[in-house]
């Protein structure tokens, strides 16, 4: 087969699952043919081709088969029907850092985890210092894993994974490695091997993500390919899924924008007392959250939600706006203005969630978790999140 090329034919994976674990020899031997077990269908009968340097995306809700999917493409798992071909040689960053040993350095466990994912030894030398320095563990590298954070370990295994040389990358939700700016050089990396003919298959929440990434998508269904076709069209039939759903668990998996779209916000932004468009602000320095919504033809007047929250995403204030109440006429656009004169933030960092539902509040057309990202700073000695305008007097009996 063509290096680089995936065909799966009617890919089928099933378990089964007991209904209560066995410990030892004799709990399976006395339970032997007591215990049923029931099947759990995966995937099933999925079926697809990708060309050499295609970049397709894998989305669906969390069970629909993405990761298992991803798993028999690599080899980890067996098809319990159909045909899996790849050309090539695969590389897959689905369980970043496994394998890793706690008393071995951070050096021994790079040595150790590229014999696992099939490196040479003289490879991991050759590119041992462009691992370190990728993974930015310079100081680090010769300390036992046991002492590295969570976050340390995963830039490590990622440093590992990105430097196998592949024609195929399998992605499972890669982009929740690091902080913001290790997460732009992991997507840099990966649109490098792009640009280098790689294929890639993506499985990820975040739809910019896959948008940037794919030109082309998949959508998944209680283990069902159920859409396969341009980016936008299955990531909307993918949030649709989401309409009644104000608090999905997939948000936990970098779920950002979900709702059913028949109306929807345009457009959101910050503007500072001059008018202009503005991320940062002085504490106490008045602002105003202009939104615009769209809409399809014959929807009835939506309601705006909004939340205020801090870096630990706790909610700070919350508001509505019916749009009958500004002019909603069914026409397919308005835009609104809220003003804050005088906000009593302090210092911090903070970011605006809104959502469209209909009246009732129950059917979500649109949600965007983080629809903007602001800083506030402080304009003296203010200290904390929120600033108090209050004033102090002498106390009479």
């Amino acid at each position: 087969m063509e290096p680089g090329r995936l065909e799966l034919e009617r890919v089928s994976r099933s378990f089964l699952v007991y209904p209560k674990p066995t410990r030892t020899l004799k709990e399976l031997v006395v339970a032997r043919g007591r215990l049923a077990a029931r099947e759990v269908k995966a995937i099933q009968n999925v079926s697809f081709s990708v060309a050499p340097g295609d970049a397709v995306g894998l989305v669906g809700r969390n069970g629909s088969g993405k990761s298992t999917l991803l798993r028999v493409i690599s080899g980890i798992l067996r098809p319990t029907a159909g045909k899996v071909g790849v050309g090539g040689r695969v590389a897959s960053l689905l369980e970043l850092g496994a394998g890793f040993q706690p008393e071995f350095t951070g050096r021994e466990n790079v040595f150790l985890n590229g014999s696992i994912l099939g490196l040479k030894q003289a490879s991991i030398r050759e590119h041992m210092d462009e691992i370190v320095a990728f993974a930015e563990l310079e100081q680090f590298i010769d300390l036992p894993v046991r002492t590295y954070s969570s976050g340390m370990q995963m830039r490590l295994g990622f440093a590992i994974a990105a430097h196998l040389e592949a024609d195929v990358l399998l992605l499972d939700e890669v982009f929740a490695v690091g902080d913001e700016a290790f997460q732009r050089k992991c997507f840099g990396k990966i649109f490098e091997f792009k640009q280098r003919g790689g294929t890639i298959l993506f499985v990820s929440h975040d739809a910019s993500s896959v948008e940037r990434l794919c030109e082309r998508a998949i959508l998944l269904r209680q283990g069902e390919l159920v859409f396969d076709g341009p980016t936008r069209e299955a990531i909307t039939q993918y949030h649709a899924q989401l309409a009644d759903e104000h608090d999905p668990a997939e948000r936990g998996a970098g779920l950002t924008e979900w709702g059913s779209r028949e109306a929807r916000i345009a457009e959101a932004r910050l503007v500072g007392p001059d008018g202009a468009d503005r991320l940062q602000f002085l504490a106490g320095e008045g602002f105003a959250l202009v939104v615009s919504v769209e809409a399809d033809q014959g929807i009835a007047a939506p309601h705006l939600t909004y939340e205020l929250r801090d870096v630990s995403n706790l909610v700070l204030a919350t508001g509505e706006a019916d749009l009958a109440q500004h002019g909603w006429n069914g026409s397919h656009t308005l835009s609104l203005r809220y003003d804050v004169p005088r906000p009593p933030l302090g210092d911090g960092r903070f970011h605006v969630r809104l959502g469209l539902t209909d009246a009732s509040g129950e059917h979500l057309y649109h949600q965007l978790d983080r629809a903007l990202e602001f800083m506030v700073y402080p304009g003296g000695d203010e200290r904390g999140l929120v600033r108090l305008d209050g004033s102090w007097q002498k106390e009479t009996a």
